[in-house]
């Protein structure tokens, strides 16, 4: 499985979008306890459940990795993996994915500089506030020497295009 690790605003989801599109790879819905938001579809955007089944769900040992954000859950089962998918991580989720299954996974992550990714919060709406926000936890997160990744691809002057065929020409080439 290939998975997509960066900061805010570093193109991972325009990036998966492309890989999946253009080259057939498949989306893995991940879980999560939120409420669906206006034009989600339940088995598309997210698989969507309450509290009890998720935490259920975890009970039974059947995620690779979940995290708590904003007093919700999300996850990622162990059965939803395989090598022609793609997700979307944080780095608590990759190193998950690691620990647990280090030999289904192909990790990229994507360096783009902050001015670039401050740029593209702003162009796709963020407020100030939220930009700020996001800049100074991803600075705490992504520290590029201390994170464990197969590949690492800056994203910059190249289009995603681009880049999204030269992560799927790396990724078919490494896969385990």
């Amino acid at each position: 499985m290939l998975i997509l690790v960066g900061p805010s605003a570093s193109g991972k989801t325009e990036i998966a979008n492309i890989l999946i599109s253009d080259y057939h790879m498949k989306k893995v819905v991940t879980y999560t306890t939120r409420p669906m938001r206006v034009n989600e579809v339940a088995g598309v955007s997210y698989n969507f459940v309450t509290m009890d089944e998720f935490l259920k769900m975890k009970e039974n040992d059947e995620f690779v990795e979940t995290t708590f954000y904003n007093n919700n859950y999300y996850g990622t089962r162990k059965k939803d993996v395989s090598s022609e998918k793609i997700v979307v991580l944080d780095l608590n989720g990759l190193k998950s994915f690691q620990e647990k299954m280090p030999d289904a996974i192909f990790s990229v992550y994507l360096d783009t500089a902050e001015e670039t990714r401050i740029l593209r919060m702003a162009l796709r709406g963020d407020s100030r506030e939220q930009i700020e926000k996001r800049i100074i936890n991803d600075r705490q997160l992504f520290d590029k020497n201390k994170i464990v990744v197969d590949h690492i691809i800056r994203n910059e002057d190249t289009s995603l295009e681009k880049l999204a065929d030269t992560i799927y020409q790396i990724y078919t080439k490494n896969i385990k």
